[in-house]
């Protein structure tokens, strides 16, 4: 019976290496357990790679939510056919009118060129006030809309509404703004209009009302405008009038105090006076100028060079003068003549030499004179300018004086020119005005009237099906995608992976009992144990690959110690736990299983032993570890350490040095000391039997545990130095589709195994009666 077992256990554990997808990623991404305590900031080395969201994952979100896509589907399949089947009979009515820019543009008051300069803005405009709430409430208050059945889409009288009241306008407006469709025709400047109702009289009514409206509101806003206009020139020009007048007024005032004849300032008083002033002042300086320079030239000369140098009229002193020289010449001559033949003593050579001295003294009187002539004439000139210069300073000082009030002239010049053409450019366009207020209405024009429809439009079902078909199809996919992005839950390898930055060891299917299994006559431990009584199983090969995992984690020395512990509670751990011992203890090793949880212990329930002796017995030396230990028949290398009962200090006691020695202990005596543990997040147990451990596996439930808490376990453990070897996906639907074909290999190794097989195909019941016969 033991080398059956043992037979049996060898080829379970090569095809376990053979088929475990775990068995390369656990010699090449692995890591030995860490023999420190880790920085609270440090990662461990192993490296994943996640993966980026492809065709085939989102394929596998699809057929993980298929109920939500069909649902969905099938909402909007019955919602078609639906809205397909009640589709009201509507007729619709089009009009068409254009918009152009009219003869009466070139009498615009304002710079409105540029408002036709822009054909596509001007046509916005117009669509625009084609939707207002304005145009719609005024349509719908002239035809009674908000009573009106055709409008209101119900049959029969509908009880009377008030359109002023806030909430039918509102409703009558929305409605009618709906339902009327406005298209611009492209390339022109024509506007189409159309209303679908479940009247057709109705609906070209109000197409043919809009566009009425629509004109008189054009005319009347524009005519409206124009008047304004016309009304703010008017009291503009009133206003202009009065500063011209005031302008005029202060500029001739002006033009008094100046002496300015006419509206020409440079023709006054000062001026004129000034031009003379400089005029005579120019004379006088000359006249100085010319005596001056006459009085230095004669008073320079020799006395009998004057008549020579100086030119004189006729009958003027300076030709006396040359006369009295001729005179005294001839007489000289004489008494030259009368001394040579009469001698100086004669009487009448003394009487010519008197007459000479006479002439001689005459000469002398009159060139004297003529030297004080010369100089009264300079004087005179030299006076004459002085005074001709002062009265010129005086007058510009007097046109300096008046230079503000020139300034001032000019300036109330300007501004009565300004005031007075800005009030002839305002006159002229009043009157321009009062032209146009008339001519707008005659730029829209009805191009096509609307006309009652002679038949109902109907959209085809198919294209109401197949429209309602793929919004409900579009709705699933993003609902599906919407609930995925939703769940925190962690489900696949990759996630796991890439959250905790571990290797995943194995992936534990959910157990499911069979309809034989439970007919039999189990044990509780064969009812607990699914490895017991399914050795061909997806379950008990799961614990193989994570035994192989386990075996290969750490190169040359395999772990010994094993801790299994969990985020939160209900994780599996006490299930993975005792599952792989009874795995382990399928060989000639012995193993032993520690139930450290001395919170909610279920060890020895799984096994249906009996919880008074266990783990706090020993270390309290109550019990011996020999007593303490028990066995079940199906598994004769197993032996069991129950709990004991629940201590008061828990944590103490798994800290203490007793504890510590028990380990050594058991570790001479066992090939593998499997441990469970309590979770991590609730309390600290765990924590401490891991720093005590060759390998921590974090079991992590399918579907439950959420990732920020299994990711603040993992962080638990590496700051406490904890050997944390890598990850158990637990209870893991493989009918799922990101798990679909995983253990498909199973069903090849095992399902063509008959009764001729070297493996007796006995029950678990009778392997129990065989074992206890030895």
């Amino acid at each position: 019976m033991n080398s059956g077992a043992k037979r049996s256990s060898e080829k379970q554990f090569l095809a376990a290496g053979t088929t475990s997808r775990l068995v390369v990623m656990g010699s090449e991404k692995t890591q030995a357990p860490p023999t420190a305590p880790l920085p609270e900031t440090s990662a461990p080395g192993y490296s994943t790679t996640v993966t980026d969201t492809t065709l085939s994952e989102a394929l596998i979100i699809l057929r993980k939510r298929r109920w939500v896509l069909l649902a969905a589907v099938g909402v909007g399949l019955v919602y078609g056919i639906f809205k397909a089947q009640t589709q009201p009979k509507l007729y619709e009515s089009y009009g068409r009118i254009e918009v152009r820019s009219g003869s009466s543009n070139e009498y615009k008051v304002s710079a409105v060129e540029g408002y036709n300069s822009d054909t596509a803005s001007k046509m916005l405009t117009e669509v625009a006030i084609l939707e207002s709430d304005s145009l719609m409430l005024s349509v719908a208050r002239e035809m009674d809309l908000a009573n009106n059945p055709d409008f209101l889409g119900v049959k029969g009288p509908v009880a009377h509404s008030d359109i002023n009241d806030n909430a039918v306008r509102q409703s009558t407006v929305h409605r009618l703004q709906s339902e009327l469709k406005i298209q611009l025709v492209p390339k022109t400047d024509i506007i189409r209009l159309s209303y679908a109702s479940r009247s057709a009289k109705l609906s070209a009514d109000i197409v043919n009302k809009v566009i009425s409206d629509y004109i008189h509101r054009s005319y009347e806003t524009r005519f409206e405008s124009t008047q304004r206009v016309s009304q703010w020139l008017s009291s503009q020009l009133d206003d202009l009038k009065q500063q011209v007048e005031t302008s005029q007024e202060q500029m001739m005032d002006l033009q008094k105090k100046l002496g300015v004849l006419g509206f020409d300032p440079t023709h006054n008083q000062i001026s004129t006076s000034l031009d003379d002033l400089a005029k005579a002042a120019g004379a006088a300086k000359l006249a100085r100028i010319v005596a001056e320079s006459r009085y230095r030239v004669l008073s320079g000369m020799e006395p009998n060079s004057i008549e020579g140098m100086l030119g004189a009229p006729q009958g003027t002193a300076l030709s006396e003068l040359s006369q009295l020289r001729s005179q005294i010449a001839t007489q000289r001559a004489a008494y030259a003549q009368m001394q040579a033949t009469l001698g100086e003593n004669h009487p009448q050579a003394k009487a010519a030499r008197a007459q000479i001295a006479e002439i001689q003294k005459e000469i002398d009187t009159e060139q004297n004179r003529l030297m004080l002539q010369a100089k009264e004439n300079y004087v005179v000139a030299r006076s004459d300018e002085d005074q001709t210069t002062a009265a010129l300073e005086e007058e510009k000082q007097a046109a300096y004086k008046l230079r503000d009030d020139l300034v001032e002239y000019t300036l109330r010049q300007r501004e009565f020119e300004s005031n007075r053409t800005l009030y002839e450019s305002l006159l002229q366009r009043l009157r321009t005005a009062g032209i146009q207020a008339g001519l707008e209405s005659l730029e829209i024009d009805i191009v096509d009237p609307a006309l009652p429809s002679a038949s109902p439009r109907l959209q085809p079902q198919s294209t109401i099906i197949i429209t309602a078909l793929v919004f409900g199809l579009i709705g699933g996919i993003v609902i599906a995608f919407l609930m995925e992005s939703l769940d925190t839950g962690l489900r696949t390898i990759a996630e796991i992976e890439s959250v905790t930055e571990l290797p995943s060891l194995a992936i534990v299917p959910r157990a499911r009992r069979t309809a034989a299994d439970d007919g039999l006559n189990l044990s509780t431990a064969q009812r607990n144990i699914s490895v017991l009584t399914q050795p061909k199983s997806q379950f008990a090969e799961a614990f193989r690959s994570l035994r192989t995992s386990l075996m290969l984690s750490s190169v040359g020395h395999p772990p010994q110690v094993i801790l299994f512990t969990s985020a939160t509670p209900s994780e599996g751990k006490t299930t993975v736990a005792s599952n792989l011992a009874c795995i382990l203890s399928q060989g000639d090793s012995k193993v032993l299983l520690i139930d450290a949880d001395l919170r909610r212990p279920n060890v020895h329930h799984r096994f249906g032993l009996n919880g008074k002796l266990g783990l706090t017995t020993v270390l309290t030396n109550s019990s011996s570890l020999e007593d303490a230990l028990q066995h079940i028949p199906d598994a004769p290398n197993l032996d069991i350490l129950a709990s004991g009962p629940v201590p008061p200090f828990p944590t103490e006691m798994l800290s203490s040095g007793a504890m510590r020695e028990l380990l050594e202990r058991c570790m001479a005596e066992y090939a593998y000391v499997v441990i469970d543990s309590p979770p991590i997040l609730s309390v600290t147990d765990g924590v401490i039997l891991a720093r005590a451990s060759d390998a921590v596996v974090l079991v992590v439930r399918h579907g439950k545990s959420s990732k920020h808490v299994v990711r603040r376990a993992r962080d638990l453990l590496l700051r406490a130095g904890a050997p944390l070897t890598g990850i158990v996906l637990n209870a893991v639907d493989m009918s799922s589709p990101e798990y679909y074909g995983y253990y498909g290999y199973s069903g090849y190794s095992y399902s063509s195994l008959d009764a001729d097989s070297w493996e007796p195909q006995t029950s678990p019941a009778d392997k129990t009666r065989e074992s206890r016969k030895d």
